[in-house]
């Protein structure tokens, strides 16, 4: 399977008991798809991860990977601060049909490069699914810096990198130094990251508009109009900015429930937003026209 194109990084709808919203996790996996989505990550940090229970891990991943039915392909989520841990959730992913994972470095004991290494390595060796590194030095504690990044490349499955820093020049260093051993996905960055040649974007802003976000990326691969890309883009930058910062989980889940769609409040300690940001919100979708409209 060829890996490109946007991927939404999902949020994860509780319902009114706080519990794992099963049908309205099936029905948000169904309108992205529909809104032409190139790939889904639940389980990610905007997923909330490390909110959830083993169990409710496992429902959530084994919830997308089925309504998503082999139509875009699922990378599961499967961090954690323990090596073991990782190799467990991993094989799990592996076994309820995912077409790859997504590994943040563990995020609390600052690991070394030669640490992280034997980490990937470990995990690597215990399945068989494509493993995309994920680089976010603000939330992990440690930066998986090009020259680590091109040694990690050499691991048989570490074959793809979300690079989430605001340094675009990362994809272009990784691209050079790994050649066409990984592909790079953007982070924070898509559309400056597409200009430097990463084939995909990671993003929290798709959980509120697929269908842009994924234009962005389509109207760039190739150079098919950059203009055009850049354009879109700019008008829809006060949305991914809002969903870039402390607020990502609660700030996309107000968006959501403002286009008409509940998919509950964040989990303790997150809060909902503060009534002036919620209002910002608010005003982001209407000035974006931003619906939640599942086909017929």
């Amino acid at each position: 399977m060829k890996f490109r194109g946007t991927y939404t990084v999902m949020i994860t709808p509780y319902d009114s008991e706080g519990r794992i919203d099963v049908p309205g996790l099936r029905r948000f996996t169904d309108w992205q798809i529909a809104q032409g989505i190139a790939g889904l990550i639940p389980l990610g940090s905007t997923g909330e991860f490390l909110s959830l229970t083993d169990d409710e891990r496992t429902l959530v991943a084994q919830t997308v990977i089925e309504q998503a039915a082999g139509r875009v392909p699922v990378f599961i989520g499967t961090g954690a601060e323990n090596t073991y841990d990782v190799i467990r959730y991993s094989q799990e992913a592996e076994k309820l049909g995912a077409d790859g994972v997504m590994i943040i470095p563990p995020f609390y004991s600052t690991p070394t490069d030669d640490e992280l290494f034997v980490h990937y390595r470990r995990v690597s060796d215990a399945i068989g699914l494509p493993i995309m590194l994920y680089n976010n030095p603000a939330t992990a504690n440690v930066d998986l810096k090009p020259e680590l990044v091109a040694r990690l490349s050499c691991i048989d499955n570490c074959c793809l990198i979300k690079e989430s820093t605001m340094d675009v020049t990362r994809v272009r260093d990784i691209i050079r130094l790994c050649g066409d051993r990984l592909s790079v996905f953007g982070g924070i960055m898509g559309f400056e990251s597409f200009l430097e040649g990463a084939i995909g974007w990671v993003a929290v802003a798709s959980n509120v508009a697929p269908h842009v976000m994924s234009e962005i990326f389509n109207l760039c691969d190739g150079y098919k109009d950059i203009g055009k890309a850049r354009e879109m883009y700019f008008r829809n930058v006060p949305l991914i900015q809002f969903v870039g910062g402390q607020g990502y989980v609660s700030g996309t889940k107000a968006l959501l429930k403002h286009m008409g769609f509940d998919v509950g409040g964040p989990r303790a300690p997150r809060l909902p937003l503060p009534e002036a940001d919620d209002a910002r919100a608010l005003q982001i979708v209407r000035d974006l026209e931003l619906r939640f409209e599942e086909s017929a």
